[in-house]
């Protein structure tokens, strides 16, 4: 992951509880239900920043996730309390990049760290090469627009 202007970066964090459902027979977390908490994280931000998905999708934009890295560090276990940390880097090309880092929340061990990169598309499938006016919007609302050069 390359180093970002942090001027350039919103961020929202959230909580969840490790539940039964989601540790393996070691009573840790299965490493796929990571990929659940960054969607927990990318929800929370929506919601907290006036960009959820059904906003999006109201646009005419839906956003599938093209990439997703993720460093597992430590593990999580079943009933703890962890904080997801999730944030946006602006990016002047027409596609979302969030940056997350989970923790556990009662000694603020770092677990995990991860990105993802989400494309826009129309409805129809179709990729948009230039970023929607409501995003430039959002962005330069938030203080966060960077222009094509």
């Amino acid at each position: 992951m390359k180093k970002i202007d942090k001027s350039k970066t919103l961020t929202s964090t959230t909580t969840t509880r490790v539940r039964f459902g989601e540790v393996d027979a070691m009573h840790i977390v299965w490493h796929g239900n990571y990929i659940k908490y960054l969607e927990d994280g990318r929800e929370t931000f929506g919601y907290e920043h006036g960009l959820n998905y059904l906003y999006i999708y109201e646009q005419g934009y839906i956003l599938p996730v093209v990439d997703l890295k993720a460093q597992y560090i430590k593990s999580a276990y079943i009933d703890d309390v962890i904080r997801i940390e999730t944030t946006y880097i602006a990016s002047p090309s027409a596609k979302m990049i969030f940056r997350y880092k989970i923790y556990r929340d009662s000694d603020s061990t770092l677990l995990t760290i991860a990105e993802t990169t989400q494309l826009f598309q129309t409805e129809d499938r179709k990729l948009v090469i230039e970023k929607p006016e409501f995003i430039v919007a959002w962005e330069k609302k938030h203080n966060i627009f960077i222009p094509k050069k």
